[in-house]
């Protein structure tokens, strides 16, 4: 039974949501502040986070910032329905995916499903591969989807479920373009619809997390109005 932490400063939200998640046989957790949520964080993380992002004492935002800082524990931000900026900043500080407020529980829940099934498979794939063929390696770039390690010149890089799996797609076939929409079909099952500029906030992200350990990385090519691209070094 996956354990989901809802936090909410809108009791209504939490009750409701709650109930719901329950019915569908998740375990969860309510609190309705960034603080109290970040507390219990220390002491045991959940599964998956669903986060409001205004919130008093701490944010969403905030919250986010801090669990990353030691987690990479998959995140779902709860936002505004016309908050764009919040959208596309939650994702390029590391959430996996958004849902706008006011919002169809039954979409809720279908996104949480979606996140977890990505993240069984990563561990069920390399579980079910051989030790020594469990790793790709491009160059400078190696990924261990047993250990969900990335390395970047020998140095360690910390990628969510999405990162990782928008990464393994475009270097398991360096110089082939990948559309939009075959990205999104890699990080998202088939019935949970996102637009263009999710995927391109997570690549935005993702590059980023590359640059932090080398400021000349250049392998993820943009091809505009096509895709990306993967060229190896």
């Amino acid at each position: 039974m996956a354990r989901i932490a809802l936090v909410d400063d809108d009791r209504n939200i939490l009750t409701s949501v709650s109930m719901t998640l329950e019915a569908e046989g998740f375990d969860v957790e309510t609190y309705n502040d960034g603080q109290s949520a970040l507390d219990a964080f220390n002491r045991k993380l959940p599964d998956l986070g669903v986060f409001d992002i205004k919130m008093p004492r701490m944010d969403g935002m905030d919250l986010l910032q801090r669990l990353r800082t030691k987690s990479q524990m998959p995140v779902i931000f709860l936002t505004s329905k016309d908050d764009e900026i919040d959208e596309l900043m939650g994702l390029r500080m590391g959430a996996d995916d958004y849902v706008r407020k006011p919002f169809s529980q039954r979409l809720l829940v279908e996104r949480i499903r979606s996140i977890l099934r990505r993240q069984d498979a990563i561990a069920s794939d390399a579980a079910g591969a051989p030790e020594e063929t469990t790793v790709l390696d491009r160059g400078d770039l190696q990924m261990d989807p047993l250990r969900h390690a990335v390395t970047w010149k020998g140095r360690d890089v910390t990628l969510t479920v999405t990162e990782f799996l928008l990464l393994q797609a475009l270097a398991q076939r360096p110089g082939f373009v990948k559309s939009r929409d075959q990205l999104m079909d890699v990080a998202y099952d088939e019935q949970v619809y996102v637009d263009d500029r999710t995927i391109d906030s997570h690549i935005k992200r993702l590059r980023k997390k590359m640059r932090s350990v080398d400021d000349e990385f250049s392998a993820i090519e943009t091809l505009y109005g096509i895709g990306y691209r993967y060229n190896e070094e």
